[in-house]
């Protein structure tokens, strides 16, 4: 015999309600970040094609080698820059064969792979940035007020 779910909730359609022990609040508050963030990205990939600048995904690995300020491991800039591994190798190979950054087997573990920005990865990081902050200007800090900003960080550092 099959048992019978409790249903414990009310605040989802249908029966998928009687599957989570989340909490209403809980589960809003994980749907904000998920659209905020496709809002966002969605916002700034168009931004940079409508300049005629490459995807977020490039702005995303040049800012982890240029904040570092140093050589990374491809594991570290993987890290880093929060892409998987297997994607951030097809990029960093497209990001390589502009010039935009440069790979070499790391001194200590030949297996390894060291990766560095180049002064051409730098300049294309520069000129990506204003397109980039004009529109989290415009959607983001312009719509929280800094008080926002400062519990939207807190509450998510606690993940």
């Amino acid at each position: 015999m099959i048992p019978k779910l409790v249903c414990r909730c009310t605040f989802l359609y249908g029966n998928i309600g009687c599957l989570t022990k989340l909490t209403a609040d809980h589960l809003d508050a994980w749907r904000a970040v998920l659209n905020t963030h496709a809002r966002l990205t969605g916002a700034i990939e168009r931004a940079l094609a409508d300049h005629g600048l490459p995807p977020l995904a490039w702005y995303d690995v040049l800012w982890a080698l240029q904040r570092s300020g140093k050589t990374l491991l491809m594991g570290e800039l993987a890290d880093a820059a929060t892409i998987s591994r297997s994607g951030l190798t097809r990029l960093v190979d497209r990001l390589e064969a502009e010039g935009l950054l440069e790979r070499r087997p790391a001194k200590d573990d030949r297996r390894a792979v060291d990766v560095t920005i180049t002064a051409t990865g730098s300049r294309l990081l520069r000129g990506m940035w204003p397109v980039y902050e004009q529109v989290l200007r415009e959607v983001f800090q312009a719509k929280l007020s800094r008080a926002d900003a400062r519990a939207v960080s807190s509450a998510l550092a606690k993940l």
